[in-house]
Formats: structure tokens, C-alpha cells, sequence
């Protein structure tokens, strides 16, 4: 994608200079950020400070910290790279040989998931698909598994996305891009492939021409080793293919050839693992840059030759017409593929929900689709906040995906904006017991266990994400409409939690997990929640055992009561048991809550489970939990541990310290059996550092911990 190309101007139809950012740009903004420490611990009450005059976050210069992987294809630029940067070889890499791999491997496989009714007619179920590139930092010194702050692009709509590209690279950093394990872990639970990044970047951006021809060289067998290399980086690290962007100029119809002909070996190596490939449109047959805007006889060869399918999908550059498109989308039919395998580009970098897209070129609402869209950089709901605290990104990221009326069941009418929700329908992956969510979004300014705080440190990790609802947020009413969210003030379990709140001058029913749970006699749905203020508030549970009669019909719940009216701030447990229903399905989740006399009231939901039986069931620990690196300066350790996944399912695992006075303290989590801490700090005069690792299930059900011990002073390399 052309960081200096011409751009369509949707207002005027016209060519215009669209400037982006370089990524050498982007390295020097967020090396920072990128540095930051994992859930870096504050110095308890009565420690000795870290560092004199230093924040009690403040990390230590730290070698030990892993990153998300990037290379160049074989050789590297002239010169020394620039600090923090890494020049690799992706033709040298070997699994074996990389200590970061660890840190960067997904544990989450991609979860099947269903299309429920729509809550609107639409939103359409079978036609356009939506696309998003996105970049979640810079490309060098990008943490391997989050850091110690909770402004992050934390993604959560994941319902109407088919895939997610981490986008990045840039020819004084590397130009080959594996996703780290937290986006392919969120993506992953929720149904949705990551693509990692293959850029060739423009010669006005440092772009190489030998750099595309390493790429699609053969060996003295005619195969393609770097097509090779790709599909093993892909299966190390998780994720699920690779999207292709060839935009150096120069070449010539031969090279175009090899290019044809690497894709094909690509795809046909990532078959057997269910890796995917998505071409940009940029080179064309004849070996030079030339954004077509439209699938033609110049690019289609990239997509579908004589010999059957190249690549799986093509991102149409945005200089589309309505035109193109639709000339496009019969030309791919024409070759037997369907035409929603193109997403034509929509920019939103910089104006978001403010973008002036030609919707009806793409997703007209009285017709059928024409192709499907991408959306380029979507992060634009948390860069462009002057407040960019979580709750703040949250209420921009529901609208841009939502639309203005924040009630997907009740788009506002000719809105410029046209959001996802009102275009495609959702999905989900809810579909097998137990299930459990505690809305918690994979970043927060705490960490919650059993409702109380258990580190004071902002962080961000978006593996451990919930599940959370796919339609946010469809309120039934017939009195006022309350405002529903998701709230970081206070939390169950994680960083957040649903809050609800206003006048309830009728009941009000909240729209929670489209789901397809099979119920039987001993199943049981488990509420935690609080009121906050107002009266007492009568709460019940719905659990709709048939779909909706139609799209944008209401959803036929069976409302059941969740116990007596609760009062005060305290959390209450209300289990509601489900054998009424039993050997029916459970196509829906929601809640309803109303008060006395239509009082206002404010009510946090913290948690949601869905279970056969007992939950007193815990996971098995893991085990072999070792310090496999440290070093220590200024009374402050970074650490690597990794230890054994114990048996049965888990769904992450949570790391702690435990203090000199046996107080817990958590320090980060991870879906994996590795974890980077770069910034433990000595508790006093404390003589080793106590570690423990628990392994957490679907319902949060917490195993024995494995323990290991780091004494102060000692330095593992």
C-alpha cells in the first residue's frame, strides 16, 4: 500500500496525494511505548524504593524483553540498523534457533463459529465480508506480550470480521511480519484469522527490487524456499497466512512470472495447514506498480490463472469506481471464484467514522452486495483521542463498528457512516459448555480476581480477552433507553465490566452472547453483579431457546429470575438452574433489570457463566516453572519463565509474586507456557523473589500454583 501514491478523492473523484506516515515514523513514536514494562509491579507499602527519584514503573534497560518477529526476505540494507532495530534474515530463520518464539507462538486455536439471525435486516448474513489492516505498534520493539499500560488498540468487535492483517514493516526495520501471540490469541477465540505481512515497500520509501526478487527465488530443484519459510513461520508462530503487498517498481514481466508463480507455491504449501493468502493490488502483469482499483486482465493473474486459484483474495487498491468494482466482481465470478473475495479498500486512517466512502459501490442496501471492503487502520478510534483512557477508546470503537445510534437492532437512518453492524451480520463462537465471560477487553488500569484489585498497574494483554457480546449493545425498553458500556472503574474479574445505568422507567432487556448451548438438567447459568446506586434492582436472566422469527425481530427470550432485588455495592452470586429447558438449545443470552417506581439506578454485570454440573472442578497446575534468564540492576529483575501445561483444558495461565508477607501479587498472564517480566522490583529486603504460575479455565477456575524462587543479586543468562 503506497505510503506516497494517489488517492481517489471520494469528494471530488479525483487523483489526490494521500502522505502517510513512514514506518520509520512509526518506530520512533512508539519505540517508547514499545519498551514499556509488562504489568511492570509497583513497590508494595514499606519496600525499599527501586531507583532513587525513578517512577515506581519505570523500567530497567532490558535486553531480555521478546518482540514480535520481522525480518527481510534475505539480505539486509547497507549500514548499521537504527537503535532498538534488528536486522534478520527470513531465509536464515530456523524455529529451533529463536529464543523469542516462546513468547510469540499463539496457543488459541481458530474456533469455528455460526451466523445468528440478524438483529436488523441489514445487516446480511452469505455477502460482503469485512477486512482490517492494522497496526498495533511499530515494527521493531514491538512487545511480544503487551505492556504496562492500558492505552492500547484492544479490538473487540471481532463479530464482523473474517480477517485481521498485522500491518507494519518498512525498509529500515524489516519488511516481513509474524502477528504477536496476543492479537492471534483474542482473533482466534472469537473466529477470526490474523494475517502476518509481507511489504515491499516503494523506492521513494526505501523499497529494494532485490528484496522482491529473493523473495520469489527458486532453488536448483525450482522450488521457492522463502514460499517455504513462510508457511513455517506461519505454523511456529499460530497464525494464519500471509498478506502479500509487492509495491517496489521496476520490474518486468519475468519477475511478474516468478511472482505468479511464488504465490501459487505459497498457497499450495499453506493449504494443508489452513493458512490463507491475500494479494494486494499493485504489481500487475507486466512486473511494474500499477494500482489498478479493480480486478483486470492486468492483476488478475494473481488472483486465478488457466491453472485455478493463485492467491484466496485480493485488496482492491481505493482507487475503485463503482465502475471497477462492479466489473470486478463479475470478472471474478466470470472465473469461477465468488466476488466477495475482494475487499475494496476503504481508507479510515485518518478520519474514521467521518470517512466519505461510496458505500453503494460496495455494500448498496437495495441490492445484493457487490464485493466485500477492507478497512485500513481502524486503530483510528483510539489515535485520534485527546483521552485515549479505555473507556474513552471503548464509547469511538462501538460507534465507528455500531453507528451513531449505539443499538446495531436500530441503526440510525441515513447516516453517512455506514458501520459494520448495518452491513453484515455478526457472529459467534459460543457454542460449546462452559462458557464464561467477565466482559473483560484485554486492557485496564487494575487487575481484578474475586472483585478486588490485585495489582494497581495499568496493562494491556490481549489474550487474555473474554468472548464478549457480538451486538453492542440491543436494548428492549418501552420506557427510556439507559446507557449500557463497558466500565474500567471497577471490575469482577480482569480489567472491566458491563455497566449499566439511567432511569428505569420500564424494564429494560440487555441483549448479552449470541450462543448455541446445549442445555440439560444440571446445567446452571451463573450471574455476578452489584448495584451501585438507586434502589433496590429486580434482575432477571433470559435464555432464548428458539432464534428470531426473522432478521430484526426481536429475540424470544424466557425470562427467569436471578433472586431478590439487590442492593448496596457489594458483588451478589445469583445461580439460576436451567432444567425447565433442559434438552432444548440456548440461542441467546440477556438480562433484564428494572426498579421500583422507574428510579435511576446504576448496575455492573462482572461476570457470566454458562455450566453442566459442579464448578468446584479446579484445572491440574502446571509444572517445571523455571527462571530460564535474568538479570538484575537497581534492585529491579527482568526474568524469563516457562513451565509445562498441565493436563485437561486451559484457558491461560496468570503469573504472581508473592510478597514477604505472603500477600499475592499478580504480574501478567499469558495464553502460553512463557513469560517475559521485565521489571519485578526487590520487596524490601526480601532475599529471593517467590514466582507462582496458575493455570485458569473457561470458568476462571484458578489450579494450584507452580512455584519458583529468584534470589536477589543472582544473574542467569
Amino acid at each position: 500500500m503506497s505510503e506516497t501514491g494517489d488517492r481517489l478523492d471520494p469528494r471530488t473523484g479525483t487523483a489526490r496525494p494521500f502522505p502517510r506516515p513512514t514506518r520509520r515514523g512509526l518506530l520512533a513514536a512508539g519505540a517508547g511505548a514499545g519498551a514499556a514494562a509488562l504489568l511492570g509491579t509497583p513497590v508494595p507499602a514499606g519496600a525499599a524504593s527501586a531507583r532513587a527519584g525513578a517512577p515506581s514503573g519505570t523500567p530497567v534497560p532490558d535486553d531480555l524483553a521478546p518482540y514480535a518477529s520481522y525480518w527481510f526476505p534475505d539480505s539486509v540494507p547497507p549500514g548499521s540498523p537504527g537503535p532498538g532495530v534488528v536486522w534478520r534474515s527470513l531465509k536464515r530463520w530456523a524455529p529451533e534457533s529463536d529464543p523469542d518464539l516462546p513468547h510469540n507462538t499463539s496457543s488459541v486455536p481458530l474456533a469455528p463459529r455460526f451466523t445468528p439471525v440478524p438483529p436488523h435486516p441489514g445487516a446480511r448474513a452469505g455477502q460482503a465480508r469485512i477486512s482490517a489492516l492494522v497496526s498495533f505498534g511499530p515494527t521493531a520493539r514491538n512487545p511480544s506480550q503487551g505492556s504496562a499500560t492500558a492505552d492500547h488498540y484492544a479490538p473487540t468487535h471481532w463479530a464482523y470480521l473474517d480477517e485481521l492483517v498485522f500491518w507494519g514493516g518498512s525498509a529500515g526495520e524489516g519488511i516481513v511480519l509474524a502477528p504477536n501471540a496476543p492479537v492471534t490469541d483474542a482473533a482466534h477465540r472469537n473466529g477470526v484469522r490474523v494475517l502476518g505481512n509481507v511489504f515491499l515497500p516503494p523506492v521513494a520509501y526505501g523499497g529494494d527490487l532485490r528484496w522482491t526478487r529473493e523473495l520469489v527465488q527458486r532453488d536448483s530443484h525450482g522450488r521457492f524456499p522463502l514460499a517455504g519459510q513462510l508457511v513455517r513461520v506461519a505454523v511456529a508462530h499460530g497464525f494464519d497466512g500471509w498478506f502479500v503487498n509487492a509495491e517496489t517498481d521496476g520490474g518486468d514481466s519475468g519477475l511478474a512470472v516468478r511472482m505468479r508463480e511464488f504465490l501459487r507455491a505459497l498457497r499450495a504449501a499453506g493449504e494443508p495447514h489452513g493458512l490463507r493468502t491475500t494479494w494486494y493490488d499493485a504489481m500487475n502483469n507486466t512486473g511494474r506498480v500499477g494500482w489498478q482499483g479493480a480486478l483486470n486482465g492486468l492483476n488478475q493473474e494473481f488472483f486465478e490463472d488457466r491453472r485455478g486459484p493463485v492467491a484466496d483474495s485480493v485488496f482492491v487498491d481505493f482507487r475503485w469506481t463503482a465502475q471497477t468494482l462492479a466489473s470486478s466482481g463479475a470478472l471474478a465470478e466470470r472465473l469461477g471464484r465468488s466476488r466477495h473475495e475482494l475487499w475494496a479498500g476503504v481508507d479510515v486512517e485518518s478520519d474514521g467514522w467521518n470517512t466519505e466512502a461510496r458505500w453503494d459501490a460496495i455494500v448498496p442496501r437495495d441490492r445484493d452486495h457487490v464485493v466485500s471492503y477492507g478497512l485500513y487502520r481502524p486503530e483510528w478510534t483510539r489515535n485520534h483521542l485527546a483521552d485515549r483512557s479505555p473507556g474513552a477508546f471503548h464509547r469511538a470503537d462501538d460507534r465507528f463498528w455500531t453507528g451513531e445510534s449505539l443499538d446495531p437492532s436500530r441503526p440510525a437512518p441515513d447516516a453517512s457512516w455506514r458501520a459494520p453492524a448495518t452491513v453484515v451480520a455478526d457472529r459467534s463462537t459460543v457454542s460449546a459448555l462452559p462458557f464464561a465471560c467477565a466482559f473483560n477487553t484485554g486492557h485496564g488500569e487494575r487487575w481484578y480476581e474475586a472483585g478486588e484489585a490485585v495489582s494497581d498497574t495499568p496493562w494491556n494483554h490481549l489474550g487474555l480477552q473474554d468472548r464478549l457480546p457480538g451486538r453492542r449493545w440491543v436494548v428492549r425498553t418501552t420506557g427510556e433507553r439507559p446507557t449500557v458500556g463497558l466500565d474500567f472503574s471497577r471490575a469482577w474479574r480482569g480489567g472491566s465490566s458491563l455497566l449499566v445505568a439511567g432511569r428505569l422507567t420500564a424494564p429494560a432487556a440487555v441483549g448479552l452472547h449470541s450462543t448455541r448451548l446445549p442445555l440439560t438438567r444440571s446445567t446452571v447459568l451463573e450471574l455476578v453483579h452489584a448495584t451501585e446506586a438507586g434502589g433496590p434492582v429486580t434482575v432477571e436472566v433470559g435464555v432464548a431457546v428458539r432464534e428470531a422469527a426473522a432478521p430484526g425481530a426481536p429475540v424470544p427470550y424466557t425470562w427467569l429470575s436471578a433472586g431478590p432485588p439487590g442492593t448496596g455495592r457489594g458483588w451478589h452470586t445469583a445461580r439460576v438452574g436451567l432444567a425447565p429447558l433442559a434438552g432444548r438449545t440456548a440461542y441467546g443470552l440477556a438480562v433484564r433489570i428494572s426498579a421500583p417506581g422507574g428510579a435511576p439506578a446504576v448496575w455492573r454485570l462482572g461476570a457470566l457463566s454458562v455450566r453442566d454440573g459442579s464448578a468446584d472442578r479446579r484445572p491440574a497446575p502446571p509444572s517445571a516453572l523455571t527462571v530460564d534468564a535474568s538479570a538484575v540492576q537497581d534492585g529491579r529483575a527482568s526474568v524469563r519463565l516457562s513451565w509445562r501445561r498441565g493436563a485437561g483444558a486451559v484457558r491461560h495461565h496468570e503469573v504472581s509474586r508473592v510478597l514477604p508477607d505472603g500477600a499475592r501479587r499478580f504480574l501478567g498472564g499469558t495464553c502460553g507456557t512463557a513469560l517475559h517480566l521485565p521489571a519485578v522490583p526487590r520487596a524490601g529486603r526480601e532475599r529471593a523473589v517467590v514466582f507462582e504460575v496458575r493455570a485458569v479455565d473457561e470458568l476462571y477456575a484458578v489450579s494450584a500454583p507452580a512455584r519458583t524462587r529468584l534470589a536477589w543479586g543472582a544473574a542467569v543468562r
